[in-house]
């Protein structure tokens, strides 16, 4: 090929601009392949995001603390907790003072979903992460001699609590997770709320460090923790008789 002046290209730069122009097309082809189908795509992430368990009869309910403003992981518990699931529902919560926190607030928002007041267990602790919250929990369902549990969570939440629980509980303990539906987050539309992406982000984040935790062999360093307290410490407040004193 001769080019202006009388200069002939070499065969290697015909060959190099021919492969840069199909890499162009095929990159722009790529692109709008995946812009048109971005929804399917992100449903897909939100959707197995999302884990749930083949729910079966087992010793305890455990509900995670930090419900949401219109308590969906009490109502999902209340829901599995009729169905027969489980004869015991554990309110998990941290401690807001020295007299009450969230698991009160949790046994509360139970009652109303009718769940027996006296088949409620409170626990109250200072986990300030999953991991800390399974800690103080997997102690309860040692002294109680449980050997199957239900966690109830947040549907988004739901993965990395399985993955932490299941590292954190002794291995003869069946766990099974099921999640609440949360109005913040709808795994087949995530992508059109920021509080939802917001979430799956910092969901995706936290699966992170949980693994890089697990496989480092090391909790949380003591000098970031709270004036060296042990956040695993726990208060339990035994099933109370309907009418009994709160």
């Amino acid at each position: 090929m001769t080019a202006r002046g009388g200069q002939r290209k070499h065969p290697s730069q015909t060959g190099g601009i021919l492969f840069s122009l199909i890499a162009l097309i095929f990159a722009v082809l790529l692109l709008s392949v995946l812009y048109l189908a971005r929804h399917p795509i992100f449903r897909l992430i939100g959707e197995g995001w999302v884990a749930e368990d083949t729910l079966e009869r087992s010793d305890a309910i455990l509900v995670l603390s930090d419900d949401n403003f219109y308590a969906d992981r009490a109502t999902r518990a209340s829901q599995v907790y009729r169905q027969g699931f489980a004869s015991v529902v554990v309110a998990s919560g941290r401690r807001l003072r020295p007299y009450a926190g969230i698991a009160e607030l949790m046994e509360h928002d139970l009652i109303e979903r009718g769940v027996p007041k006296d088949k409620i267990i409170r626990v109250a602790h200072e986990a300030e992460n999953t991991l800390e919250e399974a800690k103080a929990l997997v102690q309860l369902v040692k002294q109680k001699k449980w050997h199957s549990i239900i966690v109830v969570t947040s549907n988004y939440h739901t993965r990395r609590a399985r993955y932490i629980f299941s590292h954190v509980f002794p291995k003869d303990i069946k766990i099974r997770v099921t999640g609440a539906s949360d109005g913040d987050f709808d795994p087949e539309r995530w992508w059109e709320k920021r509080v939802s992406v917001k979430q799956l982000a910092r969901e995706m984040a936290g699966m992170l460090v949980a693994i890089w935790e697990q496989h480092a062999g090391s909790d949380v360093p003591p000098q970031l923790e709270r004036g060296g307290a042990d956040k695993s410490q726990l208060i339990v407040a035994p099933p109370l008789r309907l009418g009994g004193m709160p």
